[in-house]
């Protein structure tokens, strides 16, 4: 059996200035503009292994060991038809090359983090989807191009298809030729930043972006204010941040944003609601961090999920960890290693939560107290990240016969 594959992993990407709301559903051209930072993939990343052979009977899907009806998801379909059209133009070009449009696929895909709840882990997964059939059919589209492609499959995903810090340019044309991702800055830009994700809950949302947001579109009354003139004023001012590394500022629009999208959310009918307590006692956990600091030290921003991601200079990081685990004890099933991701050695897993060094922030943490364990699920410390990965063969999740190495019933 000859068996063609690839295999990717590609990272989250968490928005600062926020996508929400499309102009045309089919084809996912938003309504406007929005701004990410890409994490680091070796702590949140999706890796999927894509495989074709002339000996497959149809197209199959596993998520996470669990097969999955490939045909159930009009977008899925879309996303491998369209990087199939490009294939088979090559394939028009150079009669020496292999029919693999021709050929069925077998898609396996993991997540390394909970799925559905608020982690852009639609993002991750169709531009993993999309890098690996690029790889796979060798397709010689740009990186913009194929985010084009990812696009069609999760609006934010076209995002994940770079590192750094990316702009989704909503463009203006009908058929979506300029609505695609560009970089803003490397990852190099600013090594400094990095980011501590507050996992509150990693259950699904009850209400899906894709719902939500045509929901927004259709009844919010502050959505057409913020379409019009607020999101082309932050992007602007978003990327002159960013070049400037003006973390003030950057800070500034980060919160404002988030704030903003969650407001426009309310003002959808029925109201939708993302945030729950303990993300808004972490808004103002934040507020009080920075007036305690003196200067804009932290900023939060909530995707359509409560888990919080805070941004801040690398300098910060130990007293927020110390802060966010002091107050937000580990429940007891949850083992210290598992709470506590912590690939830089800031604190010790086991003594996380125990200790705070700084003066202010020990003041902040007992003026506050702490909150009901386990209110927080986990705390993932990571950094800005680079785009798709391509793996080599040793880590495919697919067996020579192209089935899942990991499959669950």
């Amino acid at each position: 059996m000859a068996i063609y594959s690839a295999t990717v992993t590609s990272p989250v990407n968490i928005a600062v200035i926020k996508y929400w709301g499309k102009r045309d559903p089919s084809l996912i051209l938003p309504t406007n503009s929005s701004l990410s930072v890409t994490l680091s993939q070796d702590h949140l990343s999706t890796r999927t292994t894509i495989a074709c052979s002339a000996d497959f009977k149809s197209d199959r899907l596993w998520l996470n060991g669990v097969e999955e009806d490939i045909q159930a998801s009009k977008r899925l379909v879309n996303s491998i038809g369209t990087a199939r059209a490009l294939r088979a133009a090559e394939e028009a070009k150079n009669p020496e090359l292999p029919r693999l449009s021709q050929y069925k696929i077998h898609v396996c895909s993991e997540n390394n983090f909970p799925t559905a709840a608020g982690l852009a882990s639609s993002a991750s997964g169709y531009a993993a989807l999309v890098s690996a059939l690029g790889e796979l059919f060798k397709l010689p589209q740009s990186t913009a191009e194929l985010s084009r492609v990812a696009r069609v499959g999760s609006g934010s995903a076209c995002r994940s298809m770079f590192g750094g810090f990316v702009a989704w340019r909503m463009g203006e044309k009908d058929n979506g030729e300029d609505s695609m991702a560009q970089q803003v800055a490397e990852r190099a830009h600013w090594p400094e930043l990095q980011a501590l994700i507050l996992v509150v809950s990693d259950k699904k949302k009850a209400v899906s972006s894709t719902a939500g947001m045509q929901t927004t579109v259709e009844t919010s009354a502050l959505f057409a204010e913020r379409v019009r003139s607020v999101v082309p004023a932050r992007m602007e001012a978003m990327e002159k941040a960013i070049q400037e590394r003006d973390f003030a500022e950057f800070a500034k629009i980060t919160m404002q944003d988030s704030n903003q999208f969650h407001a426009v959310c309310l003002d959808t009918y029925p109201p939708i609601a993302y945030m729950n307590d303990t993300s808004h006692a972490v808004t103002r956990i934040i507020h009080a961090y920075n007036a305690a600091k003196g200067y804009t030290a932290a900023a939060y921003t909530f995707d359509a999920g409560p888990n919080a991601v805070i941004y801040a200079p690398k300098s910060e990081m130990r007293d927020l960890v110390e802060l966010f685990a002091y107050l937000f004890p580990r429940d007891e099933d949850v083992l210290a290693e598992v709470f506590y991701t912590n690939p830089f050695s800031l604190v010790n897993a086991e003594e996380v939560g125990q200790t705070i060094s700084d003066p202010a922030v020990r003041k902040l943490a007992e003026t506050v107290g702490k909150f009901q364990a386990g209110a927080v699920r986990r705390l993932i410390h990571t950094e800005v990240g680079d785009g798709p990965r391509v793996l080599d063969q040793s880590e495919t999740l697919l067996t020579e016969s192209g089935m899942p190495k990991h499959a669950r019933e």
